[in-house]
């Protein structure tokens, strides 16, 4: 028996549903102008069309395990009715790791929480919340039907079926989709489900594959990236040219899978609060702001640069050369202005102008009654690393 099951759209709604009624199970779902991940209940999952299932988000799936806003304590004190002086506090740890299964996001998607897991659980300190999270999250991806407009993993060393930071990957093929196990928390989660060998069906998993990869504009090869950009830094003009446009609204950062700021606040009274911990965003003005009125980051070219050198030059510093960058294209798609961060990082490395050609014409989630045409198989995607001096 080979690695690949292969299972129908009524097969994939029926697994989804048998996992719904003990996990929490997360996909797609439209609201309004919107596609978002939410929870779905095993009714819902059982009467679904799997393609609605499938369209791609508008945001990443990141809060899944990154919640936008989460309590990391709550306190309450009581005072000693007979000595009012003395205190009885009393500390609690509200965080909750429920099961949960993550379906239909992308590669990149996926692999943005491999760029979250270096800072959030290397190191000498090790997030407890994000790590229990994490690990309670099986991660259920689609490999790309065809590129999207926006779309560049393959500047960054990846392709429309990278497995990295999936447990299962599945791909649309003639009459349902094959899914891969990846992780032993993949296998596990693939074990009762039923699905029929799919050896037979590699060459269409591949042709798939070769597909979505040819669909993708040609890929920058961004030589010395890191130091070139580093460069950048002192360049004030650059900055201020590529940057003209932002509004600084933050949009580039909230949909970001990779971005990874946030703020703690407390709230409450002194004698019963909680602490918590929200997203936030290095592009605007406030987030740098110091208490005495100092703002190392006064202007929107400053905080540009720092969102730019981050994925591209700090990260990559920091974590044997790999970018915090994975390619989605959700803030070139999503930016009010149609400011393109491929265009920023073209630039700082060749100082020129850049015209970006556009991908393919979007498929949402194509119904799988169709075998992908044969196409030649794709060449190895070079590592997301940038060359060290």
């Amino acid at each position: 028996m080979s690695n690949l099951l292969f299972a129908t759209p009524k097969e994939v709604t029926g697994w989804l549903s048998k996992l719904a009624s003990g996990k929490r199970v997360l996909a797609p779902r439209q609201e309004g102008p919107s596609v978002v991940f939410r929870a779905y209940t095993a009714k819902e999952l059982a009467a679904a069309d799997v393609n609605a299932l499938l369209k791609r988000s508008y945001s990443s799936p990141k809060q899944a395990i990154l919640p936008q806003c989460e309590t990391l304590v709550a306190f309450k004190s009581v005072k000693d009715p007979e000595d009012m002086s003395k205190l009885t506090t009393t500390v609690e740890n509200p965080c909750v790791a429920e099961p949960t299964v993550l379906f239909g996001g992308r590669p990149c998607d996926a692999r943005g929480f491999v760029v979250l897991d270096r800072p959030y659980l290397e190191g000498k300190f090790k997030d407890p919340y994000y790590a229990a999270r994490r690990e309670a999250t099986a991660i259920v991806t689609q490999a790309c039907p065809t590129a999207m407009n926006g779309c560049f993993c393959n500047w960054v060393g990846s392709n429309p079926a990278d497995k990295e930071g999936s447990d299962v990957i599945f791909t649309a093929v003639e009459g349902g989709f094959v899914f891969e196990a990846v992780t032993e928390k993949g296998e596990a989660l693939l074990a009762g489900a039923g699905f029929a060998d799919a050896a037979d069906k590699a060459e269409a998993v591949e042709a798939a594959h070769a597909a979505a990869a040819e669909a993708l504009p040609a890929a920058s090869t961004l030589d010395h990236v890191q130091e070139k950009v580093a460069a950048r830094f002192t360049d004030t003009a650059f900055w201020d040219k590529e940057t003209v446009k932002c509004l600084s609204c933050g949009c580039c950062t909230y949909i970001c899978p990779t971005c990874q700021c946030f703020t703690i606040t407390d709230e409450g009274s002194q004698l019963d609060g909680r602490r918590i911990r929200s997203w936030d965003s290095c592009m605007t003005p406030l987030f740098t702001m110091e208490t005495s009125g100092h703002n190392p980051r006064p202007t929107k070219a400053n905080r540009m640069r720092n969102r730019v050198s981050h994925k591209f030059s700090f990260y990559p510093e920091r974590y044997d050369g790999f970018f915090s960058c994975v390619g989605c294209g959700r803030c070139v798609v999503s930016c009010p202005v149609s400011l393109d961060i491929r265009h920023m990082v073209k630039a700082a490395v060749e100082g020129c102008d850049l015209v970006i050609e556009d991908a393919a014409p979007v498929v949402e989630a194509p119904a799988p009654v169709a075998a992908p045409a044969q196409t030649p198989a794709p060449q190895k995607p070079a590592k997301g690393k940038s060359k060290k001096k």
